[in-house]
């Protein structure tokens, strides 16, 4: 995978980055994962897909406050790079591009019947 390129787990964590705003910690979007996807994911692996898009320049990082409901620990705090908002946009023109040629979508025609 080229590193101006996103994998699935990474384009929908970055996505949910971008929904959550301020509130976009590990925690908080393995939970957003989760009821979106409607299946679950490894906290370990959603700190270790975040740590990729960081390292890849796409999200940055900053501690949050301490919290009493985490005993004073403090939150790794997310959001995305103007670079990672490129990344997303890329990946979003590519797959509709995709979808435009796909002949049982291609100009709204659906060509068989959903289950």
């Amino acid at each position: 995978m080229s590193e101006n390129r996103l994998g699935e787990l990474e384009e929908v964590l970055m996505l949910i980055v971008g929904i959550l705003e301020e509130k976009a910690y590990a925690l908080n979007i393995t939970e957003e994962y989760e009821a979106q996807a409607d299946r679950k994911v490894a906290i370990g692996a959603v700190h270790t897909t975040l740590n990729r898009l960081e390292k890849k320049g796409f999200l940055t990082s900053e501690m949050g406050g301490a919290t009493a409901e985490r005993g004073g620990r403090r939150k790794r705090i997310y959001s995305i790079t103007a670079s990672g908002h490129r990344a997303l946009a890329n990946v979003r023109d590519f797959r509709l591009t995709l979808w435009k040629q796909f002949p049982a979508f291609a100009e709204g025609k659906l060509k068989f019947v959903l289950a």
